[in-house]
């Protein structure tokens, strides 16, 4: 898997290349990344890269040529093909389903950045393939959605986690929870502050922390994301006792 970033602030993705999992997995040569800077294609003194907009309004515009040459750049440095994404509010929201589609095979996405107002529409009907927004909410750039789809596909690599289980635990992802919120985690001390860890989960019983571990996670999901609730109803992931418990909840 590899990851290109077209950027003007290439310093910023050391959050996932210099720390954590995703450091570990690129020396490990789980994947690679470059980022590719439109300031260095540009050739006026200043390394301009924006312009206000035709017909007038708030906000800069990014340059057509700087941008473009970067992403070309970004697509001709593997001889693999890439899927260049926008990142932009106006987007398909991410999602884990979407994570694992983009860490699957041997996948090369280029990740385009956009700064000020916008960019220019042409290299968007041009270059782009796909938009992805992380939700309604706009940010000042593209940067920190690009960090948080990365990370959200680096740790779906099979090695990058110490624990393979910990990813296929995670809400969302896990199949046998039909793709409700996780359950309550706790560990040492057994009480803390005056809360005491659950006594079902230091009985040793598995079948019935099973079932606690199932309704904590109902019980979360129906508080916190009831769309959930809907769709795994939905698709037919709920139980007979699933839906007795949650009628309990409601009254």
């Amino acid at each position: 898997m590899r990851f290109d970033v077209v950027t003007l602030f290439p310093e910023m993705f050391s959050a996932v290349t210099e720390s954590g999992i995703g450091a570990r997995a690129l020396r490990n040569d789980l994947w690679r990344f470059a980022a590719w800077n439109p300031r260095d294609c540009t050739v006026d003194a200043y390394r301009r890269v924006d312009d206000r907009p035709f017909g007038g309004g708030p906000g800069m515009v990014m340059l057509a040529e700087p941008l473009s040459q970067a992403i070309e750049a970004a697509k001709a440095a593997d001889e693999r093909p890439a899927k260049v994404v926008l990142m932009s509010p106006q987007g398909r929201p991410f999602s884990h389903a979407k994570a694992v589609e983009m860490a699957g095979g041997d996948s090369r996405h280029v990740l385009v950045c956009g700064r000020y107002e916008a960019i220019d529409e042409r290299v968007l009907a041009s270059l782009v393939d796909e938009e992805i927004s992380l939700g309604d909410f706009v940010l000042s750039g593209g940067e920190i959605a690009a960090m948080a789809i990365i990370d959200a596909c680096v740790r779906l690599l099979p090695g990058a986690m110490n624990d393979a289980e910990s990813t296929a635990r995670d809400s969302f992802a896990d199949a046998s929870t039909g793709g409700l919120l996780d359950c309550p985690h706790y560990t040492r001390p057994e009480s803390w502050r005056d809360m005491p860890v659950p006594e079902v989960l230091l009985s040793g019983h598995h079948a019935n922390i099973a079932q606690w571990r199932r309704e904590q996670s109902l019980l979360a999901t129906a508080r916190k994301r009831p769309d959930l609730i809907e769709r795994a109803r939905a698709l037919g992931l709920l139980s007979a006792r699933d839906e007795k418990y949650l009628k309990q909840l409601e009254q």
